[in-house]
């Protein structure tokens, strides 16, 4: 079957898709939370007679087709959501206060359940093993680490594998991607700084951690524009900043939290650990004390293999035209993919959603976020020529 032909067939399952992906929307789930979203995947692999693993990475779900031999290659699809309040105007919003599909994990799902119905249709003709990951807890969780861990990859070995993002960048109908690192690698840090609380009149009889916090954010920033090849990409980022109670109360403690980030896992250690040593001295010259903390799961950066994103870059062309292939520039957010691109080669591929007609115009992590659905199909497809173009070159 051409990749023509394919798209073709992934049109005729648009408003599948669409159903799917909307049922999700409106009940999103928190990483490792992902039960009734686990559910939906199982319920549609049963009516598709497709065998799964489950659970896996405790909400995950491994799906396989083919011949249960080698070559093998993997499709993965995130699944959960964030915590964010939807202010998107769509009929099918969030029934859950609080918590949004606002980086298109719902799409990813949908997507992947169209690839492996059309991929089911045709397992006679596979020449291999596809691998379907329904993974959890991409949103800081590290899900793809404990689907790798657990086993997702192996029995059979996993030769290649293909995951892809809605990206609002791009208008509907354009592709991207590149070779080498696409995404940054991530981390969390915790600055604590402890000084003596009491009476906001008299900061003379205190040591007072709020200016303290102050020095610290400031001083951090020096890290990357002082320590760092301006050429080189790196964040620290301060997002939140907890201390105090009352508007006449030095308090006794300052909590500040934030990301880390860079293009390559030895300047993301450098990063960490001048952050620890500056705040820490800071916290000292001004009589605090400082404790530092890199909590949840550092995610290694997003390496993409140049063979494979030239294929996959031959592939969308002849689906969407040369003009709609697009070679992307790094992007320093962070994505749990990259524990898959660290054991197999992969590609990584940039989806076009914006639709200026539809207010299709926000970016991920937005309340407003939207997604122009006509672009399902075509993600669909691209995980379904994947496959064959992949298992009929590693077959020989």
């Amino acid at each position: 079957m051409s990749h023509e032909e394919v798209a073709e067939q992934a049109q005729g399952l648009r408003e599948w898709m669409v159903r799917i992906r909307r049922r999700l929307h409106q009940f999103p789930e928190l990483q490792y939370e992902e039960v009734l979203t686990s559910q939906l995947v199982r319920d549609t692999l049963d009516e598709l007679d497709i065998p799964y693993r489950s659970p896996i990475a405790e909400t995950g779900v491994l799906a396989t087709l083919g011949t249960g031999s080698e070559p093998c290659v993997a499709l993965r699809a995130d699944m959960d959501a964030l915590p964010i309040l939807e202010e998107a105007d769509v009929p099918f919003r969030s029934q859950i206060d609080g918590r949004m599909h606002a980086c298109g994990h719902d799409c990813h799902t949908a997507m992947l359940l169209a690839a492996a119905r059309m991929l089911k249709e045709r397992e006679s003709e596979l020449s291999g093993t596809v691998k379907l990951l329904f993974q959890p807890a991409e949103e800081g969780g590290g899900g793809g680490k404990r689907m790798t861990d657990e086993g997702a990859l192996e029995n059979p070995t996993v030769g290649r594998i293909f995951g892809l993002h809605v990206w609002p960048p791009l208008a509907t109908g354009k592709v991207g991607s590149c070779s080498g690192t696409m995404l940054a690698a991530a981390g969390e840090f915790v600055i604590r700084i402890h000084g003596r609380g009491g009476h906001a009149a008299m900061p003379h009889y205190c040591v007072d951690p709020v200016a303290t916090a102050a020095k610290v954010i400031i001083e951090l920033q020096t890290i990357l524009s002082r320590e760092v090849d301006p050429l080189e990409p790196g964040v620290i980022s301060v997002t939140k900043i907890h201390g105090g109670a009352a508007y006449n109360v030095i308090p006794p403690t300052v909590e500040l939290g934030g990301t880390i980030r860079a293009l390559t896992t030895e300047r993301f250690d450098m990063l960490r650990s001048r952050l620890a040593e500056m705040a820490t001295q800071i916290a000292a010259a001004n009589q605090c004390a400082a404790d530092v903390e890199f909590p949840g799961i550092d995610y290694p950066p997003t390496v993409i293999d140049e063979q494979v994103w030239q294929q996959v870059a031959g592939i969308a062309v002849q689906l969407v035209g040369d003009d709609n292939v697009h070679e992307i520039t790094p992007v320093m957010g962070g994505e749990d993919f990259s524990f898959y691109t660290e054991k197999v080669p992969g590609l990584f591929l940039a989806l076009g959603v914006r639709n200026e007609s539809q207010g299709a115009v926000f970016n991920v992590h937005h309340p407003q976020f939207k997604v122009d659905e006509n672009a399902l199909p075509l993600g669909a497809a691209m995980h379904v020529c994947f496959v064959l173009e992949n298992l009929t070159e590693m077959a020989g």
